[in-house]
């Protein structure tokens, strides 16, 4: 796997190649801002981005906007985008592009090394990875379909927010894929989204939902 880094913090980038690379993941290039890594990603074709939302120079949304960029002109790069607080609405406009392949991480979860990597891996292979701690502040307060959900089915949620399937829920919940496969047909009905088995397009069906409320 080889990997471009779009961060301007030197220490998080050096901490991020290091990580990487003792994990024999190849980093092509680690570069400090928005135009650096469009420049690395023609140059190098990488199998994965990951760039912080907020780069130089106003340090407002050049990560993002870059990222979302990428993904318009090629919709199957793989992109991890970090962020140091909670922006509830980057990780949609991410995930409206493109069919997979999609992460949305804080930056603390760079620490907890193993699970890292497993995310990483996980957006490289098509998946979509999203912070718990977003879909818990997307769900917090929020009225209407959420109210009738069960306390199981608004665990299955959270799950299905972070793009895990149905096997993996059912791991974490320790119940089989029938009963995960019901509880989200339950959940689905109730929300009032159309069901799908896609799991980025079920991942954005959660999220709108929980974002227009």
């Amino acid at each position: 796997m080889r990997v471009v880094i779009a961060e301007d913090n030197v220490l998080l980038s050096t901490g991020l190649e290091l990580l990487l690379t003792s994990k024999d993941i190849e980093v092509a290039a680690v570069v400090p801002d928005a135009g650096a890594l469009m420049d690395a990603v023609t140059e190098h074709r990488p199998d994965l981005v990951i760039a912080d939302v907020r780069l130089p120079p106003s340090f407002r949304d050049e990560g993002i906007r870059a990222a979302v960029a990428l993904r318009r002109a090629d919709p199957a790069l793989p992109i991890l985008v970090l962020s140091q607080y909670v922006e509830r609405i980057y990780a949609r406009e991410l995930l409206a592009h493109g069919s997979g392949g999609v992460g949305y991480l804080l930056k603390d979860r760079v620490s907890r090394v193993s699970q890292f990597v497993e995310d990483v891996r996980r957006v490289a292979a098509g998946g979509t990875v999203m912070d718990p701690e977003v879909i818990t502040q997307l769900m917090a307060g929020r009225g209407h379909g959420l109210d009738s959900l069960t306390g199981r089915e608004r665990e299955v949620l959270s799950w299905m927010a972070q793009g895990l399937s149905n096997t993996e829920i059912g791991e974490r919940l320790t119940i089989t894929d029938n009963a995960v496969h019901k509880h989200i047909g339950s959940i689905f009905a109730k929300l009032g989204l159309t069901v799908s088995d896609g799991g980025h397009r079920r991942v954005l069906a959660v999220l709108t939902f929980l974002d227009d409320q």
